[in-house]
């Protein structure tokens, strides 16, 4: 029979079902209480550990550290008190006349570490050679070889007749040599904010392979030495010219060069003074005095001397490239000699153009026209025979060269050269046809039309070289 409870006994029921389900969630934040409790413990418990182990650790370190000083104490007490008993010992013998070699018996018996005072000395010693070392510079260059002709003999260079210039690779039959020492005196870190100066001396070597020791009769074939180049150059002196240099003394003054025949266009060498990259926002510019002597030509004046003033404007940016333009004005003094002769004084000027393409196919091209007439005819600081026509002569040089280097492994110099001479003829009123040498093709391309009028009347000859 299904179980009917009575209708009085529900209130009771359900009154012991409501004081259970309070109970069960009254005993819950109790739970979560205690749990939060055993993790805070355990916290303390991982900080007391750590803040033992780490003050333990100090400690020790502590006393480490109070043993090395303490070392160090000891050895230079030690240090110091056995020099004090070397020096003692050394003084009492030297009273005494006595002496057995004190320092060679102590000698490496009494170590000890080194001190403060030796290592700042060390590090001393070590940055004052690191200034050295930077400060010193050591460039150059030199060829040598031997070579035999035909018949046994040995090499000699071959050179085209009248030529000043001869093509160089396996034809150069000496052992030549530059040797360039360098000593920057300020800002040896080459640092770009800062001024610099710097010394340059050049010794330039030169022998002809005939001996290993030449030393002949009459110094013929005996061995050259030269100082080229001693001068003094500085620079970032001007704030509002930070790339200007100054220089003065004896120097290869911006030489232009053809590598492949050692020509030079223009070579205005020679002792003075400048400054050059004078900085004019479209370019730049160089002024010079430029000067030499001549010791076996002597007048009243002293010895026969050339001055010339350079000034150069390059670095111009143009069609096809970059434009550099130049002159020269040259002043020779003449005078009297001791035997009479009559030295003439002479002026002159020279001017000339320049193209360099320095990008091109792989190398570079490059195109210079130039003109000189009187003392500055021959581009150079050198100083000509002096005759009564010096003021009359007139140069006219046009060179150009080029260097192609299509890739890493293959360069080509093609060279073509022509030389033309004219003489004008006036005891027969005419002018002579023009005698043109082949145009001859080698590793260069060099273009060059030299005309040159030599003193007298209405002669023309070429130029050489």
């Amino acid at each position: 029979m299904p179980c009917i409870l009575p209708l009085k006994r529900m209130p009771r029921l359900i009154a012991l079902l409501g004081a259970a389900a309070l109970t069960s969630r009254a005993q819950e934040p109790v739970a979560q209480q205690n749990d939060l409790q055993e993790q805070l413990q355990q916290l303390k418990r991982q900080y007391d550990t750590t803040t033992r182990d780490l003050e333990q650790r100090i400690a020790a370190l502590e006393q480490q550290i109070q043993k090395q000083k303490e070392a160090a104490e000891k050895s230079k007490e030690g240090t110091v008190s056995s020099v004090e008993l070397a020096a003692q010992q050394a003084a009492q013998k030297a009273v005494l006349g006595e002496s057995d070699e004190v320092g060679a018996k102590f000698q490496g018996q009494l170590p000890s570490e080194p001190t403060y005072d030796l290592l700042r000395e060390a590090d001393q010693k070590i940055e004052k050679l690191n200034e050295q070392a930077q400060s010193f510079e050591f460039h150059g260059y030199f060829r040598s070889g031997y070579g035999l002709n035909g018949k046994g003999g040995s090499q000699v260079a071959f050179q085209a007749p009248g030529a000043d210039a001869k093509y160089r690779l396996g034809n150069e039959a000496e052992t030549y040599g530059e040797f360039i020492f360098v000593n920057n005196w300020l800002n040896a870190e080459h640092n770009s904010d800062k001024a610099w100066m710097k010394t340059e001396v050049m010794i330039e070597a030169n022998t002809g392979n005939y001996a290993s020791y030449a030393n002949f009769t009459g110094n013929t074939g005996n061995d050259q030495f030269r100082l080229r180049e001693a001068f003094v150059r500085a620079g970032n002196i001007l704030e509002s010219q930070p790339d200007a240099k100054f220089w003065a003394g004896e120097r290869y003054y911006r030489r232009q060069h053809i590598e492949i025949n050692d020509f030079y266009p223009l070579d205005m060498s020679g002792y003075g003074a400048g400054v050059e990259d004078w900085n004019l926002r479209i370019g730049k510019m160089s002024v010079a005095f430029l000067a030499g002597a001549r010791p076996d030509i002597v007048t009243q004046n002293g010895n026969y001397a050339k001055n010339n003033i350079d000034v150069r404007l390059y670095d111009l940016k143009g069609p096809f490239g970059l434009y550099a333009l130049w002159f020269d004005f040259a002043n020779a003094k003449g005078g009297t000699t001791p035997s009479g002769t009559v030295i003439p004084t002479a002026n002159g000027y020279a001017f000339g153009l320049r193209h360099q393409r320095l990008e091109w196919h792989g190398g570079y091209h490059a195109f210079s026209i130039q003109y000189g007439k009187g003392a500055a005819s021959n581009f150079s600081t050198s100083i000509d025979n002096p005759d009564p026509f010096i003021k009359s002569s007139e140069r006219l040089l046009i060179a150009e060269h080029l260097l192609v280097q299509p890739n890493d492994r293959f360069a080509i110099m093609p060279i073509i050269q022509r030389v033309a001479t004219k003489v004008y003829d006036r005891t027969a009123n005419r002018r002579r046809p023009p005698i043109l040498q082949p145009p001859s093709a080698a590793f260069v391309h060099d273009v060059r039309k030299l005309v040159q009028r030599l003193p007298g009347p209405g002669r023309w000859n070429p130029i050489r070289g």
